[in-house]
């Protein structure tokens, strides 16, 4: 078994196929949502990502099956004056997960984020979904806060 982390080359059909594949994937699993992706995400998702600078993705493959990805977005922190990367989507493939696939994509993206000058790498993940926020704990993750009296920061969205 041979792991291999690729940075997606957003014109490469190969690429964009096994990211759109392995995301419809997650997006199916309950903690993506539980629900496919639209036809029209479908269609028109990679090319809306082209034409955003600050979007990175990776893949993970083992041997020349799609395993794992993550679609970054590069914000900006105006306390440090320095960029992030949050990664916004992240998921291994429920038939191989517990391989260390997830640690390795999110050194890779670790590495993505120093090249980029970033101060840090943020993230969202669910109450309930443990198993992910064990991988991020022991990958050096923590619940944000300011500080301790104020309580952590919540993960709020308002559709429009």
């Amino acid at each position: 078994m041979r792991i291999s982390i690729i940075d997606v080359d957003f014109n490469n059909l190969t690429h964009t196929q096994a990211l759109l594949q392995m995301l419809n994937e997650y997006a199916c699993d309950p903690m993506g949502g539980g629900t496919p992706l639209s036809e029209f995400c479908r269609t028109h998702l990679i090319e809306a990502l082209k034409i955003r600078p600050t979007v990175c993705a990776v893949l993970a493959f083992v041997d020349t099956m799609p395993a794992g990805f993550s679609i970054c977005m590069e914000g900006f922190s105006t306390f440090a004056c320095q960029p992030l990367l949050n990664i916004h989507d992240f998921a291994v493939s429920p038939a191989f997960r517990g391989r260390g696939i997830g640690r390795q994509l999110l050194a890779h993206i670790e590495a993505l984020a120093a090249a980029r000058g970033c101060c840090k790498m943020t993230l969202e993940v669910l109450q309930g979904n443990q198993v992910a926020q064990n991988l991020y704990r022991a990958c050096g993750f923590a619940p944000y806060e300011l500080d301790p009296a104020m309580g952590g920061a919540l993960m709020m969205q308002k559709l429009v």
